[in-house]
């Protein structure tokens, strides 16, 4: 049997509330940290499933990893090249990041090593970071289309390459500048458009020099890493379900702690402000070379808009909860050049597509985008999310503008980035009961 979320509907958001740890930056503290040298004392993780996979696969390298109490990581780091060959295939679960970063980790490495991942990585696209990985001197075997199992050969000698990406993509830049920790000479990454930059703060607190210049960034390899304490903010991705949830319910309250402002993550907030949403960003802090902020939102009448095609990588997992507050708005809003939310969990564009018209809101899929039609009110429904996380958590907000009850069914994945959603969410104010 799976989760499913059975959710009244109406009702508003309010009072304060945290989030969990950023998932970007829970991942790469634990690679930093494996990486290092001298221990790494993470606190604000985010103890998700796919962040636990990321510590099993460092573990079975032979980093030691503590967990002394929930959010917080002790790490004590084996250097760039202490790892050691794991005795098995490394289980991903469902993080397409993690993945994607190993990749660029374990090209570099003296041994053979193996991703696995679950049925929903398994169809994930992946030439996209193993053939320029390729041109670096690595070796991934992937499956006869590109995807997962991935089987990587060790004992490359890699040389620096300097990329140009085709794709803004934040796993592909990641995985490239960290295969050039172990490549001689210089690595550069060039995007073309701005994504999100944990992996080059983290190189840069790590004690790694790193060169930026605009959409570039440069690395020498032959360096080394030195730990450092690491304070996970609150994830904006997370936040964004909450961000949406108040605007669209009338009497909405809700201030959200502590949560990590990077502006090459902050997409949902321009695109719900866009759309007339009243979000207050309060208190302006940097933790550990990351922007933090608290958020508090409050219900404003939304309108549709065009979304500026410069804003779509800086939110595109946010996509799934901003097409809520599409379903929601005055008119009509339209999602175009978004292709990367077909390769997600799901193909986000048709399922989202899918149960939004099984509440009765008017769409058009588009190859790269979609076409939405606002409603005052929002039907009542059954809604399929495919095992997809951020689809489970989207159509849960939406019934505070529904209706009818609305059940979401599939929701096991949400444990894997928002452990404790459902009773989050219950305590602000949504009626919502895990079945």
């Amino acid at each position: 049997m799976t989760t499913s979320f059975r959710v009244e509907p109406g009702g508003s958001l309010r009072g304060e509330l945290r989030v969990p740890g950023d998932k970007s930056i829970s991942h790469r503290s634990i690679m930093f940290g494996a990486l290092a040298e001298g221990r790494t004392e993470v606190t604000g993780f985010l103890d998700g499933e796919d962040c636990l996979a990321t510590i099993a696969a460092f573990q079975a390298m032979g980093v030691p990893i503590e967990r002394p109490e929930r959010h917080s990581v002790i790490i004590d780091g084996v250097g760039l090249h202490g790892l050691r060959a794991p005795a098995g295939p490394l289980g991903m679960g469902n993080s397409g990041t993690a993945m994607r970063l190993l990749c660029g980790v374990l090209a570099g490495q003296s041994f053979d090593s193996v991703l696995v991942g679950d049925a929903s990585l398994t169809r994930r696209p992946m030439r996209r970071v193993t053939e320029p990985l390729a041109q670096m001197g690595a070796r991934i075997d992937t499956a006869e289309n590109g995807t997962p199992p991935l089987h990587i050969h060790g004992g490359r000698n890699l040389h620096g390459h300097r990329h140009t990406l085709a794709v803004a993509s934040a796993q592909v830049k990641s995985a490239l500048l960290l295969a050039g920790l172990w490549s001689e000479g210089e690595t550069c990454v060039t995007e073309p458009a701005p994504t999100r930059d944990h992996t080059e703060r983290m190189l840069l607190g790590f004690g790694y020099e790193l060169q930026r210049d605009g959409r570039r960034a440069c690395l020498k390899g032959g360096g080394q890493l030195q730990a450092c304490a690491v304070d996970v903010p609150a994830d904006i991705s997370s936040a964004a379900f909450f961000l949406v949830g108040a605007s669209i319910a009338q009497g909405s309250d809700l201030l959200l702690r502590h949560v990590g402002v990077n502006p090459t993550r902050t997409g949902v907030i321009d695109i719900l402000r866009l759309m007339g949403a009243s979000i207050e960003v309060l208190d302006r802090r940097e933790i550990g070379g990351e922007p933090v902020a608290d958020l508090r939102v409050r219900w404003s009448p939304l309108k549709g808009i065009r979304i500026p095609p410069e804003l779509v990588p800086l939110a595109i997992d946010e996509f799934p909860a901003v097409f809520v507050a599409a379903a929601c708005a005055q008119g009509e809003t339209v999602l175009t050049g978004a292709e990367e939310l077909r390769v997600k969990e799901s193909d986000r564009i048709q399922v989202m597509a899918d149960g939004l018209s099984a509440l009765g809101v008017r769409c058009e899929v588009l190859p790269d985008g979609i076409r939405i039609e606002g409603r005052e009110t929002l039907d009542g429904g059954e809604i399929q999310s495919h095992g997809d996380h951020r689809i489970s958590m989207s159509f849960a907000m939406a019934a505070l503008r529904a209706q009818g009850e609305i059940m979401v069914r599939d929701c096991d994945n949400v444990a894997t980035s928002f452990p404790g959603f459902a009773e989050l969410a219950g305590g602000a104010g949504l009626g919502i009961a895990s079945t």
